[in-house]
């Protein structure tokens, strides 16, 4: 930790002439009035890690301001340079709606322009899943997206793509960030903008993009006959009121209601506590809008457009909320389902998940004779995947726990624009069949099992947390336990070793992925946890996967307070209550 002496003389460096005035007074107030905000500000450089920056916005070194994103950018334009020195280099840049996201795309876009660059700079706020259809499409070697997801207000980010559309992966992550790290002075970046080389996107990329969104439909007659299904879609103040409800009628809704309140673009997130479709709250709006409206199904989407929430009717016409589990079991049986009924299989097709990920996706591609690759949390890793099987196997879909989906290989990032369409889809799809969505997931659970999923996040803030999760980490690798909630535990993966262990015999085997601090604990009575330190935020995430048989649809409430009762007590037998 840096001394209070070493942090004002930090802060004096940034009343220097490069800096401009807005900034010099911000630094100057906290140097006079407000040391803890100070050292906040500036004891250490906000750091570029694997998927770029995300911190509170403001004046500093620790802060998201368009000193630290220049300095992200222009080791960026390093890195690019090096790797592609015989190119003519382009650049994609997208943002959300947050306070100063516009500034920053167009700093970033005049760093880039000054280092030769030719750059596609969207309009207006877009979502991030389109940012990557443009990186693509425009033939580009990088591209950003200036968003922090549905942190709170107060944070803004910086994610890095690569020319394939997916956020940047080994060994250019590092290649990046060694560049990034050579950047030590605001005078290194070049701000110089060639006004010329900066190209504006919008209109016609947002029709190229749709296009291919509407390739993902699969019964485009029956969403015709069942146009008037009643839709309530939110975009949560942010990108995914530019092109959610054009891809719904696109795919032949008409019914599509809207929170008005929510639809105003607002980086203050005046509606909500939290931006996030994970979270109960953030729904409540539609929800209500849905009763009033008689509508059936609820589409919420984050600030960015790349995770959607869901809430249904249930049989007894009350709302119920999805989590990403669900949503994504429901996606990929449709998917996999219709693919075989409409004769559409050739035999090389796959789907993804990551490893937290519930296993009924695992059971419902065994069942239709489709590959289900496991990969680690983030969905660089299924854009990482997609790129080494492309021209030999296809992908038709994948998702992860939290929240995220794809339904075709167009992009190369969770796209909660296609996969609200196809969600549209898959409820008309159900209504021709006399059912609904809530009737559709029953009788997945009747056929493959009924698997419940829980995720609990320990909190454990600043360097004395850190230690104690590393510790907790440091624990169960040392001292793994024998037995959970009463069922041994008969292997164990190791994600930062790359070995599987069978806890009952000792053979090892070897795991073919990337290395990461991640545990799983594998139970007799086929209980899943698995565990892993958040890369963004101080906490470690558990992750607890339970299943059963569901003998009938009408002992389903039973079944889940069972399976509920059985994931309270693995939690109070891992003493993490």
């Amino acid at each position: 930790m840096l001394s209070l002496d070493q942090i004002r003389s930090r802060a004096q460096q940034w009343l220097a002439p490069e800096f401009n005035e807005e900034t010099r007074r911000e630094v100057r107030e906290m140097l006079e009035k407000d040391e803890k905000k100070l050292v906040d500000a500036f004891y250490q450089d906000l750091e570029f890690g694997t998927g770029g920056l995300r911190g509170i916005m403001g004046a500093g070194t620790n802060r998201m301001n368009i000193y630290t994103l220049g300095m992200a950018t222009q080791g960026l334009s390093n890195y690019l340079i090096k790797e592609f020195r015989d190119k003519n280099i382009r650049v994609a840049i997208a943002h959300d709606c947050r306070n100063n996201s516009r500034y920053f795309a167009e700093t970033a876009a005049d760093i880039f322009s000054a280092n030769g660059f030719e750059v596609f700079l969207f309009v207006d706020l877009r979502p991030t899943p389109e940012l990557s259809f443009a990186i693509r499409h425009y033939k580009c070697q990088s591209g950003i997206v200036i968003t922090a997801s549905h942190n709170p207000p107060e944070y803004n980010g910086y994610k890095a793509y690569w020319d394939d559309g997916g956020q940047v992966v080994p060994p250019h992550d590092k290649g990046v960030i060694d560049e990034v790290r050579k950047i030590t002075s605001v005078s290194q970046i070049r701000f110089d903008s060639k006004k010329d080389k900066i190209k504006i996107i919008g209109k016609e990329t947002d029709e190229l993009f749709l296009r291919e969104v509407l390739k993902m439909s699969i019964n485009p007659e029956i969403n015709k006959k069942h146009s008037d299904t009643g839709i309530v879609f939110t975009p949560i103040h942010g990108t995914g009121g530019t092109l959610v409800p054009a891809a719904l009628r696109l795919f032949g809704f008409t019914n599509i209601i809207t929170v008005p309140e929510q639809d105003v673009v607002d980086g203050n997130f005046p509606t909500v506590k939290s931006p996030n479709p994970e979270e109960p709250a953030a729904l409540a709006m539609a929800i209500d809008k849905a009763k009033k409206t008689g509508a059936e199904i609820v589409m919420a989407t984050d600030p960015d457009a790349d995770r959607l929430g869901i809430a249904l009717r249930n049989p007894n016409n009350e709302f119920v909320l999805l989590n990403g589990n669900q949503t994504g079991v429901l996606l990929i049986h449709y998917i996999l389902s219709q693919f075989k009924a409409r004769n559409k299989y050739k035999g090389n097709e796959y789907i993804i998940k990551t490893v937290v990920t519930t296993d009924l996706m695992d059971r419902i591609a065994e069942s239709y004779n489709v590959k289900c690759y496991n990969v680690l949390t983030g969905f660089k890793y299924f854009a990482d995947l997609m790129r080494k099987l492309e021209g030999r196997e296809k992908y038709i879909g994948g998702g992860e726990e939290s929240y995220g989906f794809l339904p075709g290989d167009y992009v190369r990032d969770k796209d909660a624009v296609a996969s609200c369409a196809l969600f549209a889809e898959m409820a008309a799809f159900a209504k021709e069949n006399g059912k609904t969505l809530f009737d559709q997931l029953t009788d997945i659970y009747l056929e493959y099992g009924l698997y419940k999923e829980k995720l609990i996040n320990i909190v454990r803030k600043g360097a004395e947390g850190a230690g104690e999760i590393k510790a907790m980490m440091a624990g169960y690798r040392s001292n793994p336990p024998k037995m959970i909630n009463n069922s041994p535990v008969v292997s164990i993966n190791d994600y930062s070793t790359l070995v599987s262990t069978n806890s009952l015999t000792g053979e090892t085997g070897k795991i073919d992925l990337p290395k990461s601090d991640v545990l799983q604990f594998f139970l007799e009575d086929g209980s899943k946890i698995s565990v892993r330190p958040s890369g963004t935020e101080p906490k470690i995430k558990f992750y607890f996967s339970v299943n059963t048989l569901l003998a009938s649809a009408d002992k389903l409430e039973e079944t889940e307070k069972a399976l509920d009762k059985k994931i309270k007590g693995i939690i109070e037998d891992m003493k993490l209550v």
